[in-house]
């Protein structure tokens, strides 16, 4: 176990009110890649950046190439927890920490058996008509193909939140609530760079800030400790 490390365990150890806010670096170790990267077959495939496509404007103008991005970069069913979400469902079993607040929306705290998860961004595994209000889960949407339907002809939705849409008031106000109320606050797997999610981190008032992420963040946190190692493998140490 390496000095900051043990720091963090030290961190853990002593709090008494823990929050854990969280972006897609925690899922890539699962498998889940950050659809923000860019490669050769990215641009091969889509001739728009991903924050064009995944628009409310660019989903209601053009929503067959929403969901043909939707599925192929936003949706990993196989997907498993890794070791940064098992150790977060067992510190909320211990009553270490009070909640996770992710930007993620693939399910993957939830499945790993942590309960007090607010979603920023929504989730993939929920999805609703737009016209009848009638839910549908993930695997539904996996096999449909196209814009998905509802039986009653309407278009299925999913619950996550697109760029130029708001975020859920009643979730944030949660997140806003437990960020100020907590004594440590772990960021980990963001580079901050999504607002207002990321403006959230403003309200955290406690003793102590720890950031794991293995690149910069957009901004200068004057975090406690810093690490910049994958944090799964980062919080399997503990």
């Amino acid at each position: 176990m390496t000095a900051a490390v043990q720091k963090l365990k030290d961190l853990v150890d002593s709090s008494r009110s823990m929050v854990f806010f969280g972006g897609a670096g925690v899922s890539t170790e699962s498998g889940i890649p950050d659809f923000r990267s860019t490669d050769g077959l990215y641009h091969q495939q889509w001739h728009y950046p991903p924050e064009v496509i995944l628009s409310h404007t660019f989903y209601e103008s053009n929503p067959a190439e929403f969901f043909r991005f939707y599925r192929a970069k936003l949706l990993a069913p196989d997907a498993k927890p890794n070791a940064a979400h098992r150790k977060l469902a067992q510190w909320e079993q211990e009553g270490k920490l009070a909640a996770v607040i992710t930007q993620n929306i693939d399910g993957l705290h939830q499945a790993a058996g942590s309960k007090h998860v607010l979603e920023l961004h929504g989730s993939v595994h929920r999805n609703y008509c737009e016209k009848c209000g009638k839910f549908y889960d993930l695997d539904y949407i996996l096999h449909t193909e196209g814009i998905p339907r509802c039986s009653c002809g309407g278009t299925i939705k999913p619950d996550v939140v697109l760029y130029e849409e708001s975020l859920n008031q009643n979730t944030l106000n949660e997140s806003i609530r437990l960020i100020s109320e907590a004594d440590l606050l772990i960021i980990g797997g963001t580079s901050l760079n999504v607002w207002p999610a990321a403006g959230l981190i403003n309200y955290y008032r406690g003793r102590h800030l720890v950031l794991i992420n293995k690149s910069p963040v957009a901004r200068d946190l004057s975090a406690d400790l810093v690490i910049t190692d994958p944090i799964a493998a980062t919080l399997d140490q503990l």
